[in-house]
């Protein structure tokens, strides 16, 4: 049988990374992975998760199941996270919740329930979009197709073609919207194009899919969080994926949410129990350490606030490096503008380079990021922003 198989591509970031950690060059810069790094380029367990995950050791009796639907103050907390506790879906019960292994868990889990649904559904993303968005779905039997997102000679959004192509969306289809920081371009829509697309969702009928990987990580918890809580207070479908990967730095821990919304209580439960069902068929019952330390934390006023505080740290490092990154290149005598760099938001951006400065970079200056020369904003520190910006220089001059 296995005889019969063909290799599959590597990953492309997988192997920047394993290239990277072969390199001896004393100043190689990493700006592939999609990780969180502090100055030193270190990836730390927030201080809340630690007091958390002790907490979590000391009270724990029984490993044993916790049910598919994972834990229910889990579930509610991330909830009233993502929505907002005053939120016209949830004081209506119209909310429905699974803890899932991650954000990649939650999206799988949402591919297999759309498929359920509707079988014949199309699933549209944005072009471009997370590289395994497309995969994840087309492997539950999804057809996937994209809709207009990121102009990449203007470096902004494609705002106009966007609402022309989803005005064309039909009603059994399926919508994937980035709720903030998008991956991979760092553009996001502004409230008034949130407006916009939400209204436009609600006359179309579609169904929106909305992928909440960076909560806190744009400009803050509630403000990232402003598509997602209007879109849930008016239309009668929704599905939301969510991740504590990033904003928790659980990216070990695998844990995340998938979020059903349906347009009464009732339908909400027949929904619920077809989500369960999938939820059985994947994987059968979510991992519960991780779901634990995030309920400990937002149960807590003490914790939650020190959680904010660290993640506020995370975001202005974020948002100060693209800042810095663009004022190096102008002092280094850079005269295209990268100004919009510093305009986007979250851990991504394209530098806007070919694929063979792309090359260069890593060939000649140890310099590595993916083909399309988007770059992870994290990699980046007073550290290295010196040789980061005279090696683009050299290379784009």
């Amino acid at each position: 049988m296995f005889n019969k198989l063909t290799a599959m591509p590597a990953d492309p970031i997988l192997g920047l990374l394993t290239k990277y950690r072969e390199d001896t060059h004393s100043q190689k810069v990493d700006l592939g992975v999609g990780v969180y790094k502090d100055e030193s380029g270190h990836t730390p367990i927030l201080d809340c998760v630690k007091k958390a995950e002790k907490f979590r050791l000391d009270t724990e009796s029984t490993k044993v199941y916790i049910g598919p639907t994972g834990s229910p103050d889990f579930n509610r907390l991330m909830s009233e996270l993502a929505f907002g506790i005053d939120n016209p879906a949830l004081l209506a019960n119209r909310v429905r919740t699974v803890s899932t292994p991650g954000g990649t868990g939650a999206l799988r889990v949402a591919a297999d329930f759309i498929k359920r649904c509707n079988p014949n559904a199309v699933l549209w993303v944005s072009d471009p979009t997370w590289a395994n968005h497309t995969g994840l779905f087309e492997a539950a039997g999804i057809t996937v197709k994209t809709y207009p997102y990121y102009d990449y000679d203007t470096k902004t959004l494609k705002f106009a073609e966007m609402k022309a192509a989803l005005s064309n969306v039909s009603s059994d289809d399926v919508v994937l919207l980035h709720a903030c920081c998008h991956n991979p371009s760092g553009m996001d829509l502004t409230t008034a194009q949130w407006d916009e697309i939400i209204a436009l969702t609600v006359e179309q009928g579609f169904t929106p899919l909305i992928d909440m990987a960076y909560q806190g990580f744009g400009d803050g918890v509630d403000e990232d969080a402003y598509g997602v809580r209007k879109m849930a207070a008016v239309v009668n479908n929704m599905i939301l994926c969510s991740s504590c990967s990033k904003n928790f730095g659980l990216y070990r821990e695998r844990i995340g949410a998938c979020t059903i919304i349906g347009s009464d209580p009732s339908r909400a439960d027949i929904a619920f129990s077809v989500l369960l069902y999938v939820v059985r068929c994947i994987y059968s019952m979510p991992p519960a350490h991780g779901a634990a330390i995030v309920e400990t934390i937002l149960g807590s006023e003490e914790l939650k606030q020190q959680w904010l505080d660290e993640l506020t740290v995370m975001r202005e490092r974020i948002n100060g490096n693209r800042a810095m990154l663009v004022n190096k290149l102008k002092q280094k005598g850079v005269q295209r503008n990268f100004d919009f760099i510093a305009q986007q938001k979250g851990m991504f951006s394209f530098l806007g380079i070919t694929p063979d400065q792309v090359a260069e970079l890593q060939e000649h200056y140890s310099v590595y990021m993916v083909d399309s020369s988007r770059i992870s904003i994290a990699g980046i520190g007073t550290g290295n922003v010196d040789y980061l910006a005279e090696s683009i220089a050299k290379v784009i001059s």
